[in-house]
């Protein structure tokens, strides 16, 4: 009777000449926690900055309704005081608007930056990773090619 060969220990030979760098995985994983940090760093600072803004222009705005809310002699001062918080409410909401415009305006530099400089850390990361396999196929197909001989 003809004995079958034993594939599993051909196979384990086979995946044992191409070893499986884990330090790229790795290198990938802090890459893109770093990535996610940095990413979160900024979402963080832009929440707090709009924020702020939102807190000084609560204040400012009761600050300018508590002086339109006194007591007036007379009772066209009502009326100018009520024209005046209107006036003072909209040229807070155009600061403010503003304001929010350049946090907006800093939160997609700096995004498009960190998207830039990711892309560009990825692809040398792969390319040496790549460069690495190469080398490592190459000398074992080397050297399988010489224990054949």
């Amino acid at each position: 009777m003809t004995k079958s060969q034993d594939f599993t220990t051909m196979m384990q030979d086979m995946m044992g000449a191409f070893p499986v760098d884990m330090s790229a995985f790795q290198n990938a994983f802090k890459t893109q926690a770093a990535f996610g940090e940095k990413l979160s760093k900024v979402a963080l600072e832009a929440a707090e900055k709009s924020t702020e803004i939102s807190s000084k222009w609560a204040m400012d705005t009761i600050a300018k309704m508590s002086a339109a809310a006194k007591a007036k002699p007379e009772a066209a001062d009502y009326s100018k005081a009520v024209g005046d918080f209107a006036t003072s409410a909209a040229e807070l909401a155009a600061e403010n608007f503003a304001a929010y415009a350049e946090v907006a305006k800093k939160v997609q530099m700096e995004t498009v930056e960190l998207m830039l400089a990711a892309g560009k850390d990825v692809s040398e990361e792969a390319a040496a990773a790549m460069k690495k396999a190469t080398t490592e196929v190459t000398n074992v197909a080397k050297k399988a090619t010489a224990a054949a001989k």
